[in-house]
């Protein structure tokens, strides 16, 4: 008999079968085996073996003292048994998810998620916080939580830097901290560009059969309507975005200039006694930590609004795990999935109009100025900047400290 006759005949018999008539099911099925039977039954029914030869042994027992046979009272109520690890300790999710946090890894896109840190590792630091689970508790968590174990895969991210996992624990560790106080932290970057117009939008809605939006056949840019940038920033603490949608060049000015018009008409107010700003952004782009103007128009901000703002850059190729990108940008995208974006009205309309089940709210506005390309910043311009940086990875973390010069 193979384990997968007896896996199908199990799963047939099982609904019907109460905890000790399973029980024995196992122990008929492994003694009539024989030799490597119990092995065969706890592959095929998911049975451990220590329940395999308690029935084993209630078997031989009802078959040497028939009289004897342990009854049905020995059968365990509903609700009886041992308690389920996150019953015991409901906050066990939220104890493993932050442990979990900083070393997350995958598409941040994508429901699955998973972490480089194994579940024995995960159970030792689990039982020093006083919470006593076992590796394969732990993994049963993992997969209710939506981790999975997956190997390794290739992708276009580019070069893996010796301190990517480094600088990850820092970014995180530095937004603790800043939240700890109360200091508003931000995750920043710039959506990919849209073409505003009658295009094809990838995705799928509801219409009546045969009606779908009819669209161009070729995206090519219509210079009347032009493209969306949005720029966006996500407050870490208070789950709200803020998004800039420009129709001009993403340059540094745009992307600072989108941090100062959240500052004034958002964070200042839910931030009122706010002395210090933490910005986490990508290690390129418009908000890149190569980029001069960058941090010269951060000088100017800092000037502006009295507070010292402090940068923590992702290192290069892992722009993706950059909150914004998983807790606004991806909502926004599955949002106006299939809409053709016809406006820019129709852009901040679909975008303001993003909500999450765990309560995101987003405000959304138009910047009509026009930003140039090509600003140069000397160096003198930038020995002028009042600039501190983290003796770890300076180029990456970094404070600039209001100069009024």
């Amino acid at each position: 008999m193979s384990s997968l006759d007896l896996k199908e005949r199990y799963e047939k018999l099982q609904p019907f079968l109460n905890e000790k008539a399973r029980r024995m099911f196992a122990a008929v099925e492994a003694s009539v085996l024989g030799w490597g039977g119990r092995k065969i039954v706890h592959e095929a029914t998911g049975m451990s073996y220590l329940t395999i030869a308690k029935g084993l042994e209630e078997l031989n027992e009802s078959q040497t003292k028939p009289d004897e046979a342990v009854s049905d009272s020995k059968i365990r109520k509903p609700g009886g048994g041992r308690k389920k690890a996150v019953e015991k300790t409901p906050q066990i999710k939220e104890v493993l998810g932050k442990l979990l946090e900083p070393f997350t890894r995958g598409d941040p896109e994508s429901p699955l998620k998973w972490t480089c840190k194994s579940t024995r590792r995960l159970s030792e630091e689990l039982k020093a916080q006083g919470l006593l689970v076992s590796h394969t508790v732990v993994a049963e968590l993992l997969g209710e939580m939506g981790y999975s174990l997956q190997a390794n895969k290739k992708t276009k991210e580019g070069g893996n830097h010796p301190d990517r996992n480094a600088q990850f624990e820092h970014i995180n560790e530095t937004v603790k901290a800043f939240q700890s106080e109360g200091q508003p932290v931000i995750s920043v970057d710039t959506k990919k560009k849209e073409l505003i117009g009658n295009f094809k939008n990838a995705g799928q809605e509801y219409h009546l059969k045969g009606q779908p939006d009819e669209v161009r056949v070729y995206d090519f840019l219509d210079k009347e309507l032009g493209k969306a940038a949005p720029y966006g920033i996500y407050d870490l603490t208070q789950n709200q975005g803020w998004v800039n949608v420009g129709i001009s060049h993403d340059t540094a000015a745009f992307a600072v200039n989108s941090i100062r018009q959240w500052w004034h008409s958002m964070g200042s107010q839910v931030y009122p006694q706010a002395k210090k700003l933490l910005i986490t952004a990508d290690g390129g782009g418009s908000n890149g930590s190569r980029v001069r103007l960058w941090k010269a128009e951060l000088q100017k901000l800092t000037n502006e609004i009295g507070l010292s703002i402090s940068v923590s850059h992702f290192p290069p190729g892992t722009s993706k795990w950059n909150k914004i990108e998983h807790r606004l940008f991806s909502f926004v995208t599955q949002n106006w999935r299939g809409k053709p974006l016809l406006s820019l009205e129709v852009v901040i309309n679909l975008i303001a109009a993003t909500t999450t089940k765990t309560g995101l709210k987003v405000h959304c506005q138009a910047d009509t100025n026009t930003y140039k390309k090509g600003i140069v910043i000397s160096d003198e311009e930038l020995k002028s900047l009042s600039i501190e940086r983290n003796t770890f990875h300076g180029e990456w973390n970094y404070t600039i400290f209001p100069n009024n010069s």
